[in-house]
């Protein structure tokens, strides 16, 4: 087509091409999915482990130290009491000696549950154990035997002192299980911390990735997706505002964006395609319009003529004939006056004829501005020119309601009722007098009148024979006339953007419709006549 400039780019292809829009959205949200789960992911395991650390520490380590702790007092309870009673004999030194034994078991137990499996500090709560067992079983027991045969002093003396020394080798034991639990301590506090450190490089490396990612996935939708999009829209753009001759319309991106520019470029294509032919039209138009006005010229020639011209012969005839009439009568017989009477009339009635024509073929082509025109005065006008006839017939016009104004030509919406008015009159019944009723309504857009009287009628026949010029219903020696007057109304209303018709269903006269518009219609456009012919009386 002309005025394109062909795109020599690449189209695209591969993958990338066959995938639409809705494929890359679903493709960006699963790698944006994928992102947020590998997140989720790695900061569960970091949280697992800062988990497990403070689980270890807070519910193995620290509880197994405080069990430890209370270890070390029920063992100094007993050797508390076991030395009290052998320094005193007082039996109530055994009191804490039973409850430290009671204790240590159960103290034993709490540590073991707390380390579970683990083999050092459980190698250390054995030593401890047996250790304790063995103390009691060979200083302990036999120093209170002692003690409660022989009474405190002598033996139990020398007794006590072996029974501390021993008790002393039994707190080493304790201090180094209490150095493997602070140990223990010491490195699930450091893995903690360390831990913790890792969560915040995680969190901080996981924000930046996750930032990263959107960044990524938003630049990818855009370069993929957007600009396709935005470049369909800009050329959507320049098809809408005129200016499609520039280049043809192909976009890269998504197979449905690219079916979309197809699409648009083929009415692209079209517009230009109509275009040039609505140019081609128009020029044909143009050369058509240069023709009508020179045989709309030549029409106004020969309206001139028919109006000068071809009048005068027939006025020359006439009155040359009734001059002859006048000289001669005394001189010719019937038969010749009959014959000049005959020539008189034929001439009279070309004249009628002839301005009858030209009164149609001026209809269009001259009339005055269009201005609001008041029904009821033009009704008015018309009945003033058809006084004499309307009184001599005793007519009687009845209007059932006012009529509304209109814009058009005030000439020719006259002839109008001046047509219709006379038409009923001349047409009317011998017998009765004539009774004429106009009425108006209101149709949508339109006026609707009606125009009825009480006269011969017209039949269903004829309803459109009627509205054509110089067709007649009657011999001429009955009702006079050349029939010009429904089809010179035709041509007024319709000049005016309405429609006239006859009522088929009418039987008592005629009932004549034509609708008007209510608003002002566009004027129409056409040549008028020259001044001089313009301002000939037919």
């Amino acid at each position: 087509m002309s005025g394109d400039i062909p795109d020599t780019t690449a189209k695209p292809a591969g993958f990338r091409a066959r995938l639409s829009v809705q494929n890359w959205v679903h493709l960006i949200l699963g790698c944006f999915v994928l992102v947020v789960c590998g997140c989720l992911v790695v900061g569960g395991l970091v949280l697992s482990r800062i988990s497990d650390r403070t689980t270890e520490l807070v519910d193995r380590i620290q509880p197994a130290r405080s069990a430890s702790f209370q270890l070390q007092n029920a063992l100094l309870d007993q050797e508390t009491g076991v030395r009290g009673y052998a320094l005193t004999g007082d039996a109530s030194f055994l009191e804490p000696f039973a409850a430290g034994k009671e204790a240590e078991q159960d103290r034993l137990a709490r540590v073991r549950a707390a380390m579970g499996d683990s083999a050092p500090y459980n190698r250390d709560l054995d030593r401890i154990a047996a250790a304790s067992a063995q103390w009691r079983r060979v200083h302990a027991d036999p120093l209170i035997a002692v003690v409660r045969r022989d009474g405190p002093g002598g033996r139990s003396s020398e007794r006590t002192t072996q029974s501390k020394a021993a008790f002393d080798r039994l707190r080493q034991l304790y201090g180094t299980q209490q150095a493997h639990l602070d140990a223990a301590r010491d490195r699930a506090r450091t893995q903690l911390d360390d831990a913790r450190h890792t969560r915040d490089r995680v969190l901080i490396a996981l924000v930046i990735g996750f930032v990263v990612c959107v960044i990524s996935l938003s630049v990818l939708l855009q370069r993929m997706v957007g600009r396709p999009l935005n470049a369909l829209a800009e050329a959507s753009g320049r098809v809408r505002s005129g200016s499609f001759r520039r280049r043809r319309i192909e976009v890269r991106g998504p197979s449905d964006v690219r079916a979309v520019a197809a699409a648009v470029e083929d009415m692209r294509g079209r517009l230009v395609a109509e275009v040039d032919a609505a140019q081609e039209r128009e020029e044909l138009l143009a050369q058509q319009t240069v023709e009508l006005r020179r045989s709309n010229s030549e029409l106004e020639q020969f309206a001139y003529v028919a109006s000068h011209d071809l009048q005068e012969p027939l006025r020359k005839v006439a009155s040359f004939c009734q001059l002859l009439e006048k000289r001669y009568g005394t001189e010719l017989d019937g038969r010749g006056k009959q014959y000049i009477d005959f020539a008189v009339d034929g001439a009279k009635r070309m004249q009628v004829l002839i301005n009858d024509l030209l009164t149609f073929s001026r209809v269009g082509r001259v009339h005055d501005r269009w201005n609001p025109v008041d029904l009821d005065g033009a009704l008015d006008r018309a009945l003033a020119n058809l006084a004499l006839v309307i009184e001599e017939s005793g007519t009687t016009v009845v209007r059932a309601a006012p009529l509304p104004p209109v814009t058009g030509d005030p000439t020719t919406l006259t002839m109008i009722w001046q047509n219709l008015v006379g038409n009923a009159v001349k047409f009317r019944r011998p017998d009765e007098p004539c009774v004429i009723t106009v009425g108006c309504e209101r149709e949508g857009d339109d006026w609707h009148f009606t125009m009825t009287d009480n006269g011969i009628g017209i039949a269903p026949e004829f309803a459109e024979k009627v509205f054509v010029i110089f067709q007649r219903l009657h011999p001429r020696d009955e009702y006079e006339g050349t029939g010009i007057g429904l089809a010179l109304c035709r041509k007024i209303i319709e000049f005016h953007g309405g429609r006239i018709w006859l009522d088929p269903e009418s039987r008592q006269g005629a009932r004549i419709h034509f609708l008007l518009p209510a608003d002002a219609p566009a004027e129409p456009a056409g040549p008028t006549l020259p001044a001089e012919i313009s301002g000939e009386t037919a």
